[in-house]
């Protein structure tokens, strides 16, 4: 419920929307009672033949009558005592307070007609039928009047909804874009699109609810309750007794509920997963003929979704039967209690005064409708009631999200360094994404600006681990990598960054053009500029050749119009145009083909000059461009050099060499 709160007060901020909406609820909810008010006069007046100023006139009567009876029990009691018994005194004292309290209130009444009395007879009809057709035009207008107020309210509700979703959709967004990729890692993409599609859906309808119909019912109820409270306040509390155990049971069953929306969302989480997957290694799923298992484990997600939202529907089905016993126990003890006051005259019942005046017919019927007029608002709060449990459950599953905070972030007081930068040091670097399996482990390198370093190695021996540590994909944990002596946790992070042109084997493109893909990091980079860059990583000819819409043509999701190689050449273009201190290519032309790869290591040559240039490669020919060459080997570098020096000191390197001489041959 908290979290639920939270996104209440990011609606709270839309002031003038919040304005309309609580002014148009007020309106419905007071109409709503209102309408049900014409009933008095129907029943009191027009079936009794009636015009409203003659039922004054009448009721002004009938209160002088009862106020002369009463003063002249009130005479004849007060006379009587002093020669009554103690005993019999006290019990004439108390009907001399009881009828004066009468006598005060046929007093009052008798000053509200009095005060009305002139402006009927000013405004309204005399005859009955006029005064029906009046009160049935004042219901009409009052009717249509509440419904401008609810289309107003639904618009202003849904705005204030959307306008607060809006926002918490922002958040959402900013804090994960803040994650460092460890956090991706650990946190499904499929898992990230459910809580912000289905859970921000749920979420987003809570609010509306709130703002709506779980607003205008209870005032819809509050209208009614309080008008019947005018009747008698006394007989509308001992009607709602009632209420207390069957809201204790709505408040268990609300746990229930919010219990059970959770876990279905949880089991959405997964579904979203299984189809994502599926889909997305679906040349895999029909190369080895998986459709069979991938339907069996769809269903069995499907089934336990299934089973999940059966249990909301359980719990939600109980609210209602819960809402009727509470509707019809409150009437059954409002009809017991007022057909005995208004059959027998009464103001008191069971001892307990009900109200000052005897009730009449009209105003029981009045109350009645009146608690009936409650019963609509009520069922449709247990419409509403699942609804909200569900937001509730969606908002702790959103602002899990938005709470969690970023591994790698910005330092408190950021240093600076001095472009370029003289060198980029490794000390002593290790890591490890689990304690159990160290990748890099007292990694010491010193790279001066301007120089080319090649890293080379068999899989998974941290070469690419190494190179994410310059852009702070992680952080060490031990050791620093250091630019200039300043720690790399110490620089911000869009300012280290900005100075890196980043390339690796798996090339990803954006849903856009071409134009803007090479553009992507330099986004004030000219069209000019941009077909400069492409010219140098030889993008330009295919480009214009072989894409239908030149620089136009849009590359599909992840640049899945484009082949690899083209691709690749695409994103050499955008960190060519990026102008970076420090070029990290990571398997950078793995997927080019051999003639355009000797081009575009001669553009990488030139290009490579005045900026420091890391490669991860396995090609002999990528190796040329490298001023010195490092070999790693389970976490380690184990050796420095040139290549020729390399092949004959180092085991590792020269089997390298080996395997892809032989490969090249």
């Amino acid at each position: 419920m908290d979290n639920f709160l939270r996104a209440v007060r990011l609606a709270l901020r839309h002031r003038s929307m919040l304005l309309a909406v609580f002014v148009t609820s007020l309106a419905v909810g007071g109409l709503w009672g209102a309408n049900i008010g014409a009933v008095y006069p129907f029943v009191e007046v027009v079936f009794q033949r009636k015009s409203l100023a003659s039922w004054t006139d009448e009721k002004v009567s009938q209160s002088h009558q009862r106020m002369d009876g009463l003063r002249a029990k009130i005479k004849r009691d007060k006379a009587e005592l002093p020669r009554l018994a103690v005993s019999r005194r006290t019990l004439v004292e108390g009907q001399i307070e009881s009828n004066e309290q009468q006598l005060a209130a046929e007093q009052k009444a008798l000053d509200r007609f009095n005060r009305i009395r002139p402006l009927l007879l000013k405004y309204l009809p005399e005859s009955p039928f006029q005064t029906m057709v009046w009160i049935v035009c004042a219901l009409l207008l009052g009717t249509a009047l509440k419904c401008v107020f609810i289309v107003v309210n639904m618009i202003s509700v849904e705005r204030l909804a959307q306008l607060a979703t809006f926002d918490l959709r922002k958040q959402f967004y900013r804090q994960a874009l803040r994650w460092d990729l460890a956090t991706f890692g650990q946190q499904h993409n499929s898992e990230l699109l459910s809580r912000f599609t289905n859970d921000m859906g749920n979420l987003s309808g809570g609010l509306s609810t709130l703002f709506g119909r779980a607003l205008v019912e209870p005032l819809k109820m509050i209208s009614c309750l309080v008008l019947a409270s005018m009747i008698s306040w006394q007989l509308l509390v001992f009607s709602l007794l009632v209420a207390p155990p069957l809201f204790w049971l709505m408040r268990r069953l609300s746990k229930s509920l919010k219990r059970a929306n959770r876990r279905a969302m949880e089991e959405m989480a997964e579904l979203y997963t299984r189809i994502s997957e599926t889909f997305q290694g679906i040349q895999t799923v029909k190369a080895f003929t998986m459709e069979q298992f991938e339907r069996n484990s769809f269903h069995q997600s499907a089934k336990e979704l299934y089973y999940k939202a059966m249990k909301i529907v359980v719990y939600s089905s109980l609210t209602k039967p819960i809402t009727e016993l509470l509707g019809i126990g409150v009437i059954c003890l409002s009809l017991v209690a007022g057909a005995y006051l208004v059959l027998n005259g009464q103001t008191h019942l069971l001892g307990v005064k009900m109200c000052e005046r005897p009730m009449s017919l009209g105003q029981l019927l009045l109350f009645y409708s009146l608690l009936a007029g409650v019963s609509d608002p009520a069922r449709k709060l247990t419409e509403i009631f699942s609804t909200l449990q569900g937001a509730c459950a969606a908002a702790d599953r959103v602002y899990a999200i938005l709470d969690r905070e970023p591994s790698i972030s910005d330092p408190v007081s950021p240093k600076t360094v001095p472009t370029p930068h003289r060198r980029l040091t490794f000390d002593a670097v290790s890591f490890h994404y689990n304690d159990a399996q160290p990748v890099l482990r007292d990694v010491r390198l010193e790279i001066p600006f301007g120089e080319t370093i090649a890293i080379v190695g068999p899989n998974g021996c941290g070469k690419s681990t190494l190179i994410n540590l310059i852009p702070r994909f992680f952080d060490t944990v031990s050791g620093t990598v250091r630019l200039d002596g300043v720690d790399l946790r110490d620089l911000r992070l869009r300012d280290l960054r900005q100075r890196i042109g980043l390339v690796t084997q798996q090339t990803h493109l954006f849903h856009d053009t071409i134009l803007n893909n090479i553009r992507y990091g330099t986004p004030r980079a000219t069209d000019e500029e941009v077909v400069a860059a492409a010219k140098k990583a030889h993008a330009h000819r295919f480009i214009v050749e072989k894409l239908s819409d030149g620089y136009e043509t849009v590359a599909g999701q992840g640049g899945s119009r484009l082949s690899g190689g083209q691709r690749q050449r695409i994103a050499l273009a955008r960190a060519i145009l990026r102008d970076p201190e420090i070029l990290i290519l990571d398997e950078a032309t793995s997927q080019i083909d051999l003639e355009s790869e000797q081009s575009i290591h001669q553009a990488l040559k030139e290009f490579a000059k005045g900026r420091t240039a890391v490669i991860i490669t396995h090609r002999l020919s990528t190796l040329s461009l490298a001023h010195r060459i490092v070999v790693m080997d389970a976490g380690r570098i184990i050796d420095v050099g040139a290549h020729d020096e390399l092949v004959r000191r180092c085991a590792v390197y020269r089997r390298l060499h080996d395997i892809q001489f032989r490969q090249s041959a």
